[in-house]
């Protein structure tokens, strides 16, 4: 499987010889010429990098999208190294921590809010530490949340009353993500307006990237696939209902995901926190491995 930890090659013509000094490295709001160089550097790590890479197969362009969001294109040279989602939220793209600096002062300069920074945990902070210097401060930190993946049948059988959502149902789905949510972060996806997050809900379900079991009209257990490419899947918005937890179901309905996940591309992936010791320890039954670690900064 992939590795998900980038770091500058000492052989970059930027990096001076006793290693301290990046001279000669820029950053620039990529365009559309700059598409196939950021799809080759993400697929340096197809899974780590499934944001960016389902973004580009949706959008087909690295320039900025119409709702504001754009790439921050790191270059050493003409050779692009390193970037960064800046939207919603930042997602740094096989970025060097060294760089990482750079980058959020560019991030800042551009005058955004941003919800969240999620990716490789080394990036992730260092963009993190530099924000904070320039005003930026957390509500939360993660620092330490394993990145798991698994490719191949689940280890234990699927809850075969696990499919995907329906667009009938978002009625029922859409308060269990908002339950999901706020267990998750701390507070309610409506503040400020009830309408981006319903519409982010039902867009997965009409995409069929919702996967849920509903019985006898309550939802039981839900998640979602929040970034897919042909290589890999990201899952994101686990969430048993809280009447049928601790009755041994996780695993099952886990395996049900790995198993409808891998109609989408053969590496299922998700990410969650170090302290989450049951998660984890269900996932491990699953068949996930961990390919390296993430971190999440919570604004």
């Amino acid at each position: 499987m992939a590795k998900v930890l980038s770091r500058v090659a000492p052989w970059l013509a930027s990096r001076s010889k006793d290693g301290t000094g990046l001279d000669g490295v820029t950053v620039r709001v990529l365009g559309a010429a700059d598409t196939q160089s950021l799809r080759a550097l993400a697929m340096e790590d197809a899974v780590a990098n499934v944001f960016i890479l389902a973004h580009l197969d949706s959008s087909g362009s690295a320039a900025p999208t119409s709702g504001g969001a754009s790439v921050f294109g790191v270059f050493d040279g003409d050779t692009l190294v390193g970037a960064c989602w800046a939207g919603a939220n930042l997602v740094p793209v096989q970025l060097d921590p060294e760089l990482a600096a750079r980058v959020a002062s560019a991030a800042h300069r551009a005058g955004r809010r941003y919800a969240s920074i999620f990716g490789p945990a080394e990036s992730v902070l260092a963009l993190h530490s530099r924000l904070e210097q320039l005003g930026h401060f957390p509500h939360e930190v993660r620092a330490d949340q394993p990145l798991l993946a698994i490719s191949g049948p689940p280890a234990v059988e699927a809850n075969p009353q696990l499919g995907f959502g329906d667009i009938a149902d978002f009625d029922r789905i859409l308060p269990a993500c908002a339950a999901m949510f706020e267990e998750e972060v701390g507070y309610s996806p409506f503040l400020g307006s009830e309408d981006f997050y319903s519409r982010r809900v039902a867009g997965l379900i009409r995409q069929g990237h919702s996967l849920v079991h509903i019985d006898a009209g309550t939802v039981k257990f839900k998640a979602e696939l929040g970034a897919v490419t042909e290589q890999a899947t990201q899952v994101q918005g686990v969430w048993m209902n809280p009447e049928f937890r601790g009755q041994g179901l996780s695993a099952g309905y886990m395996a049900g995901v790995v198993v409808l996940a891998q109609r989408f591309a053969p590496i299922t992936s998700l990410y969650v926190n170090e302290y989450n010791t049951r998660a984890r320890a269900t996932y491990e039954r699953v068949g996930f491995q961990r390919l390296g670690t993430f971190a999440t900064v919570l604004y």
